[in-house]
Formats: C-alpha cells, sequence, structure tokens
C-alpha cells in the first residue's frame, strides 16, 4: 500500500514539474526560463537544456522511487536481522556502465554545440568592436566607415512610457536580420562580459586581450542584454541593447551615424537612404 502511495506521488510530482516547465516556457514577465531563441546557437542551447532536462528529471524519479522501495521492503519492522551481504557483482557492473552511456549521451551534443558557438564562421558578414568601461559601452562600426558611439544606460528618471528600466539605453547596437555578424569585444579598464541571452552569447571583456562570438537573428525585433562579469560598483547599470532590423534599414542608420559622425558617405549610403524614404511611403 504504501508503495502504491509513493509512486502515485512520483506521477504527480512529475506532471507537476512537467506542467510547470511548460508554463514557464511562456515569455511571460517575472517567470524563470530561457528567453525565446532567435539564432541558431540558442536554439542548439534550448534543445540541449531541454535534453538534460528530461534526463535529469528521469534519474530524479528513479532515485525517488529507488529510496521508496529500500525504505518500504528493507525497514527493521520487516527485517529485523540486518543483512550480511556486503556487494553484488552484477548491480556495481550496472551502476558504472549505465551512467558512462548516460554522460556519453550528453557529451556528444555538448561537445558540439560547444564547437558551434565558439568557432566564428569563416564567412561573416560584418564585424561589431564593443569595448566595456566603468560602467558602459562603445561600440564600433569597422566595416562601415568605422563610426563609433558610446551606450549608457537611460536612469529611470528619463525612460519614456513602454521602455524596460535598467536595460534601455541612449543608443543602441543595429544590426540586420538573417546576417552573420562577429562581434570582438575588449575592455579598457576591468573585467566585462558582454551576453544577450536571446542570441545564446556571452563573451568576457578583457583589457589589453580581444576576445571574439559570433550570432546570427534570425528575427526582427529588440532584444537585450547586461555586463554579465563584476565590474564594480556599478556592474548592475550596463545594459546592453540590440535592434535587429530589415538590411535596407540597417543600410539608412548606417548612412546616417556616418553622416552624422562627418565620415564620407558612400553612394550607396544615398541609394539605402532613398530606397528606405520610398518604403516608408
Amino acid at each position: 500500500m504504501r508503495l502504491g502511495k509513493l509512486l502515485a506521488a512520483a506521477g504527480f510530482l512529475v506532471t507537476g514539474l512537467v506542467g510547470a516547465a511548460s508554463y514557464a516556457a511562456e515569455p511571460v514577465p517575472w517567470q524563470l526560463n530561457l528567453q525565446p531563441a532567435v539564432t541558431p546557437v540558442m536554439q542548439k542551447i534550448t534543445e540541449f537544456h531541454d535534453l538534460l532536462l528530461v534526463i535529469i528529471i528521469l534519474i530524479s524519479i528513479f532515485v525517488l522511487i529507488l529510496l521508496g522501495v529500500t525504505m518500504w521492503k528493507f525497514g527493521a519492522k520487516r527485517n529485523p536481522v540486518p543483512t550480511t551481504t556486503t556487494h553484488n557483482a552484477m548491480l556495481e557492473m550496472l551502476w558504472t556502465v549505465v551512467p558512462v552511456i548516460i554522460l556519453v549521451v550528453i557529451a556528444v551534443p555538448s561537445f558540439k554545440l560547444l564547437y558551434l558557438s565558439d568557432v566564428t564562421p569563416a564567412k561573416v558578414d560584418m564585424t561589431i568592436k564593443a569595448t566595456g568601461n566603468q560602467w558602459y559601452w562603445t561600440y564600433e562600426y569597422p566595416d562601415h566607415g568605422k563610426f563609433s558611439f558610446d551606450s549608457n544606460m537611460i536612469p529611470d528618471n528619463e525612460l519614456k512610457p513602454g521602455q524596460k528600466r535598467l536595460l534601455e539605453t541612449d543608443t543602441v547596437v543595429v544590426v540586420p536580420v538573417n546576417q552573420t555578424v562577429r562581434v570582438q569585444v575588449t575592455a579598457s579598464d576591468v573585467l566585462h562580459a558582454w551576453a544577450i541571452p536571446a542570441f545564446g552569447v556571452k563573451i568576457d571583456g578583457v583589457p589589453g586581450r580581444l576576445n571574439e562570438i559570433w550570432f546570427k537573428a534570425t528575427k526582427e525585433g529588440t532584444y537585450y542584454g547586461q555586463c554579465s562579469e563584476l565590474c564594480g560598483v556599478n556592474h548592475g547599470f550596463m545594459p546592453i541593447r540590440v535592434d535587429v532590423v530589415s538590411k535596407q534599414k540597417f543600410d539608412a542608420w548606417a548612412a546616417a551615424q556616418r553622416k552624422a559622425a562627418g565620415i564620407d558617405s558612400a553612394p550607396e549610403d544615398k541609394r539605402a537612404v532613398a530606397a528606405l524614404k520610398n518604403t516608408a511611403r
């Protein structure tokens, strides 16, 4: 009877865990889960997370049932005389081989994911350089005239309706959709880290060192990140905002940035601005 109750409790626990996981997957404020993936790397991270979650739940259920059976079957009331068994060759072999198999199942997709996220594709469409400072970011677009700008968090008293507290910046990073973007990250003072959860990217900015990571956003929109390396008293006030737009809008934005910086515009810049105006009409 007790075993049946334990099994019923385990089944209820599994149902609750699955239901909670499904609910947490919704992009609802104050919920804890991965953000919806908008890059191939983040999609793989989400799939790997789901695989690990299934494995962890199954192992937890197995251990829970095993503990329940052990307490029920080998309790002092049913076994007043302690057993003298010291080992079991078959069980010892199983609890060695089975964990190895589980680790191999985990390791194969893990190594593939590490390679995918760490190795920048041979062909990239553009490069952005991000420099971490205490406590703001500096961005440079070397492929588009080398214009640069600082990006600071907007304080609470300057936020407009609809803007997100601690996440909005006075200038934003803009990239084209479906383009492979290489981000080179460094720092001017202490350790920083450039991270955007929806992109599945996080890389340290180290003074005197240039690290790089890549992403390919497949959906237009606004995405947020933050400095993810403790860098001082205002570490929590270094947000990152990236706007993913169409190639046409990006070209027009880049042309406007060059003009504002006093950099000569190329002929294609004028065509991009004209095309954007025609689209707006």
